[in-house]
């Protein structure tokens, strides 16, 4: 009893401190006031086909940003906003990988294989090479394309690489994370290697650079060398601000503040990132790209809470299909919009990219079969309502299966157990084990009270496999109502099912030995020869690598030990 007291007075306690009184509604927390001059004298339209610059940010949290309240410092991006269009119902994936593969796609990663977890760095795995990806389609359009940053789409052979999926130049990170100033990656004890690549030779000379901001001068000197009467795509998929917490000390001194040590690190990470993107929004103006640009700005997936980042209001983290893994930063700013200086509801899903980028490049679609993702140009420039009606969040078949999940608790037709969730109109749907459920306020207090969020984890879900939210009455996901509405949770199922139809099997092979770092000169790179191909369709490992006999068993052991662990820490399971 005496818990529950305490769990309603810290909810009016956050209340009154302003946590929870952002108006979900409410446009902007920034005046839609637009401060160039030049604004008034653009062209509405464009006459020729736009270059677009695509900025992707690695677990930037939805709060995490100026405009939504934050209290870290985001003057570009919140100005870039808000001359532009603010997507406020924008989704994206939960982890790095699936987000990167729908971007590239345009399909759900039930279409590509990608359903479950990331691509590891030692797994002969990659972006599936009968896909034709977006770069590949502004190619085909007349478009010079590049990418600075993080790839995380596999690179196991040469195939794989971004210079052979599309992009002209290359200049990044092939794993998932590294040393913001070394380019170091562990995968595992003992399994570390050097991961920074300028196209598809190791760039060994850019050590000891920053690289927001070596990524930021790349696209800067990109622009310089080319003409802006010719199209040209950047793909900037910034590392920040994903963990390891690294940032120039003279941002972190502007947040010395911040009692907590992870977010005043993050804030930093943030911050600088932002002034990364003043500079690129300056060089599209200095030599003569902005007037016929398009910007567009995506976060990933939701923020890391035990890392700094924050999704508050939302419930849940990166990693989970609650909304604060899925629902993303999201804006476009561009002279070329019709409707600026606005916000939008129209549904966005990440996988929409590329059918409206390459229809604003004038490229050509018609050969592009079973695209998940829609035009929605005409929603975001003119205000028209999306063509979007539903997403699908994943169904991932390997994921844990929830404890007390059963077909006989999907009405026969779904297996409960399976982690899968789908939105539908208003209506969300979650099954299986959705992930990590707290809802967690900005991490600014040293000891801030944590007794009402781990209340409501603790005695939400514990025996539960179905949820149901009306998702736009109530985004923060506070009432189950599968209970009250098992029509809807029915309707829902048997879009999952249909959805399931249609999904091809999972790939996911085991990692090899071979990709060691140190069997390519101490970088992560490619491995496997065109002989290893037919054995790793084949879903087995290399002949090579089963006839070996086992070394390093303890290490094995450890690796397996801290991985399991891992995965039930991220499973909530401890």
């Amino acid at each position: 009893m005496a818990v529950y007291a305490l769990t309603g007075f810290s909810l009016v306690s956050l209340l009154s401190f302003g946590y929870l009184s952002w108006d979900w509604m409410k446009p902007s927390l920034v005046a839609d006031v637009a401060t160039d001059p030049m604004e008034k004298s653009l062209p509405p339209t464009f006459t020729r086909p736009p270059h677009i610059i695509f900025i992707l940010t690695d677990d930037q949290g939805y709060h995490d940003i100026g405009y939504h309240g934050s209290d870290i410092q985001t003057p570009t991006l919140d100005r870039l906003a808000a001359e532009g269009v603010k997507l406020e119902n924008y989704y994206i994936q939960p982890i790095c990988t699936p987000s990167r593969s729908q971007l590239i796609t345009g399909r759900y990663q039930i279409h590509t294989g990608l359903q479950h977890s990331i691509i590891r760095p030692r797994q002969p795995n990659c972006l599936p090479l009968d896909q034709v990806t977006l770069p590949q389609k502004l190619q085909e359009a007349g478009y010079s394309t590049h990418m600075v940053g993080k790839w995380h789409l596999g690179f196991y052979k040469k195939e794989c690489l971004p210079t052979r999926r599309g992009f002209d130049t290359f200049l990044g990170s092939l794993t998932g994370n590294v040393d913001y100033y070394t380019y170091d990656n562990c995968d595992g004890p003992g399994v570390c290697g050097y991961d920074l690549h300028e196209g598809e030779d190791v760039a060994w000379d850019q050590s000891g650079k920053y690289s927001t901001f070596l990524y930021a001068q790349r696209v800067s000197k990109i622009l310089a060398s080319h003409s802006p009467k010719e199209p040209i795509f950047i793909y900037v998929a910034f590392q920040a601000v994903h963990t390891p917490l690294q940032s120039p000390k003279e941002y972190i001194y502007r947040y010395r503040s911040m009692g907590n040590v992870a977010r005043r690190k993050y804030a930093a990470m943030v911050t600088c990132m932002d002034e990364a993107v003043k500079n690129i929004t300056w060089a599209l103006k200095k030599y003569g790209y902005y007037d016929n640009s398009v910007i567009v700005f995506s976060t990933d997936n939701g923020g890391q809470t035990f890392s700094g980042g924050s999704n508050w209001p939302l419930r849940g983290r990166k990693g989970t299909y609650w909304e604060g893994g899925v629902r993303g930063i999201g804006f476009v700013h561009s002279p070329l919009i019709k409707r600026k200086r606005r916000t939008s509801w129209a549904l966005v899903h990440i996988t929409d990219w590329y059918p409206t980028l390459v229809s604003l490049a004038r490229g050509n679609l018609s050969n592009v079969q079973g695209l998940d993702g829609y035009d929605v140009w005409p929603a975001i420039s003119e205000g028209k309502e999306s063509p979007r009606t539903e997403i699908l969040h994943n169904i991932d078949p390997l994921y844990n299966h929830a404890k007390y999940g059963s077909l006989e608790d999907g009405f026969g037709i779904w297996n409960t157990a399976v982690q899968a969730s789908i939105r539908v109109g208003e209506w969300k749907l979650l099954t299986g084990d959705p992930g990590y459920s707290d809802w967690i306020p900005p991490q600014t207090l040293t000891n801030f009270p944590g007794s009402w969020w781990n209340l409501e984890r603790l005695t939400d879900g514990l025996r539960k496999s179905v949820w149901l939210f009306n998702i736009t009455a109530d985004p923060y996901e506070r009432y189950d109502l599968s209970e009250q509405r098992p029509d809807v949770v029915r309707t829902l199922l048997m879009r999952l099912v249909h959805y399931n139809r249609t999904a091809i099997p999972v790939r996911y092979p085991a990692e090899n030995p071979r990709a060691h770092p140190d069997f390519n000169g101490g970088a992560w790179g490619p491995w496997a020869s065109e002989d290893d191909e037919e054995e790793w369709e084949g879903g087995r490992e290399p002949l090579k690598s089963r006839n070996k006999k086992k070394k390093k068993c303890k290490i094995c052991k450890l690796r397996s030990f801290f991985r399991k662990l891992n995965t039930r820490l991220m499973s909530n399971r401890i």
